[in-house]
């Protein structure tokens, strides 16, 4: 930071900025997908598949700690 003449915020955004654009030719990551078949539950009661299945592991938890 002495020699350049900059100040820490000045050398941490240098460092930041030059960190990032070094990373610009970098592959883009994807994520490999596959087919999971045809829902088990009917897509429109997911909802509340989830809430149920959210109070079961509340009542659980709770349980656990008496």
């Amino acid at each position: 930071m002495r020699e350049r003449g900059l100040t820490f915020k000045q050398a941490v955004n240098e460092a930041i900025r030059r960190s990032l654009s070094a990373r610009s030719g970098d592959a883009v990551f994807r994520t490999q997908t596959f087919p999971m078949g045809p829902p088990r539950t009917p897509i429109g009661k997911a909802m509340r598949l989830a809430a149920e299945l959210e109070d079961e592991e509340i009542i659980r938890k709770l349980a656990e700690r008496k």
